[in-house]
């Protein structure tokens, strides 16, 4: 009877050694194939990031929210940035500094137009207000007030940024594969036109 119970309480730990070695080493297998992972075109990239000026002031950062996420490849980034995030691993971390070629761009002194005063909403009516328009390839492209005048208002159409040179601290918190594409949704067409009547 004791031998039994010998028999039959190896056999239950041999049982569950092997379920649990093999948990643990599925999870190890799981962890480094995430750790392998590296920065290339058509993954979903999670970032922490701090952007700085040369002078070391903090102009943006993700601290205290979500890692700032996007697909890799897509110019979903400023070029310089992606550029110097590729081939990254997770928990790997890097400080990028990007000139303005491959960044914002250089300021295109052609960008800035003179804007009837009306058109302007009357709370964005003073120097340095940012607003938001709708370029015709539906691209939103910031806009600056530069001057006001008596009747127009001088807006700078150069992103923010354009000309800086800007310092980013990053670390890759996640590499994932990207979501498939959503399917472009047909158009609904138009009604046909009702015959006139004589």
């Amino acid at each position: 009877m004791l031998i039994r119970f010998v028999a039959r309480f190896v056999a239950l730990l041999t049982l569950l050694s092997v379920c649990l070695f093999g948990e643990i080493a599925h999870s190890a297998t799981a962890e480094k194939a995430r750790n392998d992972r590296v920065v290339k075109n058509g993954l979903m990239i999670s970032l922490e990031y701090t952007l700085k000026s040369p002078e070391g002031k903090v102009l943006e950062t993700s601290q205290g929210r979500e890692p700032l996420k996007y697909i890799h490849g897509q110019k979903m980034m400023v070029p310089g940035l992606e550029k110097e995030l590729t081939g990254m691993k997770v928990g790997g971390e890097k400080n990028v500094t990007v000139k303005p070629e491959e960044g914002y761009g250089k300021v295109n002194p052609n960008a800035v137009q003179e804007v009837p005063k009306e058109k302007i909403p009357a709370n964005a009516l003073k120097v340095g207000a940012v607003l938001a328009a709708r370029s015709p390839e539906g691209m939103v492209v910031p806009m600056t007030v530069k001057q006001i005048k008596e009747k127009t208002v001088v807006m700078d159409m150069n992103h923010p940024m354009a000309g800086k040179t800007l310092v980013f601290d990053v670390k890759v918190v996640d590499i994932q594969p990207a979501p498939p594409a959503k399917p472009a949704v047909p158009a609904t067409p138009a009604k046909p036109a009702e015959p006139t009547k004589k």
